[in-house]
């Protein structure tokens, strides 16, 4: 098997049961140290739904992702330009940016978007935003390099999350995020799979709390980064250090409606 991050050979590592039906297998790669499927072909089966029922942790998920990218963008990046959640899902993100003020645009090709309605992000267009989020999305990408390459057309900078590969490499049974009952993560990473997509694409990696990671062009403060991925810390600096932004959700309303409210 080819490793599909680094085009070097991967070694057979384990075979185990997805969604209580087909039997599956996954390759390690030791050269890059990414983990990945066979080549998946039950893909449009387990995405009949785009969310997995197993998915419990969304709502909250999207409460401390939209917190601590609050303190980021603050922090580090215009935070009066226009923004993308790549992979958006619902749109709950979404709407919870805007309702704080941040220009934020939803993309994903496979959810309903309930949420934020009216705030799709036109990827064909060629246009350019300040930067591009995509969480809970790396694990479910079947060739990684070419969707990153994909993103990097519409921003330089990009904040993801994803959970790495322990460290002892524990088999399917052994670990959680493998999501066997659901069949939907077919790419697992370490900091080392990390690092070779950042020196792929020239880009500056940081690894913060929370499983959050920056590919940048930018250089910036790794400790502060650190801390502004820090839940509580990101919590304190929206309340007391942070600016207040003028909410997006009159004007949203409107667009919407045609009417505004008083």
């Amino acid at each position: 098997m080819i490793c599909r991050v680094c085009n070097q050979n991967a070694r057979l590592f384990a075979e185990a049961k997805i969604i209580n039906k087909y039997t599956i297998q996954y390759f390690w790669c030791n050269h890059c140290g990414f983990m990945q499927t066979q080549e998946p072909y039950w893909l449009e089966e387990v995405y009949t739904s785009a969310i997995n029922n197993s998915d419990v942790g969304l709502v909250n998920r999207n409460l401390v992702f939209s917190r601590i990218t609050r303190a980021i963008v603050s922090l580090f990046f215009n935070s009066q330009a226009k923004f993308v959640d790549y992979g958006g899902g619902y749109g709950l993100f979404v709407r919870m940016m805007r309702d704080t003020g941040f220009d934020f645009y939803r993309f994903d090709q496979y959810c309903e978007n309930i949420f934020a309605r009216g705030f799709e992000a036109n990827m064909d267009l060629g246009n350019k935003y300040e930067l591009i989020t995509a969480f809970e999305v790396f694990e479910h990408l079947v060739n990684p390099l070419d969707h990153v390459k994909q993103i990097l057309k519409y921003s330089d900078n990009v904040l993801f999350s994803t959970v790495l590969m322990p460290a002892h490499l524990p088999k399917p049974d052994e670990w959680w995020y493998y999501g066997l009952e659901h069949g939907q993560h077919v790419s697992l990473y370490t900091k080392k799979t990390l690092q070779f997509i950042a020196s792929a694409f020239r880009l500056n990696l940081y690894l913060g709390e929370n499983n959050i990671f920056l590919l940048t062009k930018r250089r910036v403060p790794f400790l502060l980064f650190r801390l502004a991925t820090n839940y509580k810390f990101s919590f304190l600096y929206n309340a007391v250090l942070g600016f207040r932004k003028k909410t997006l959700l009159l004007d949203d309303y409107y667009k919407a409606s045609g009417r505004k409210l008083i």
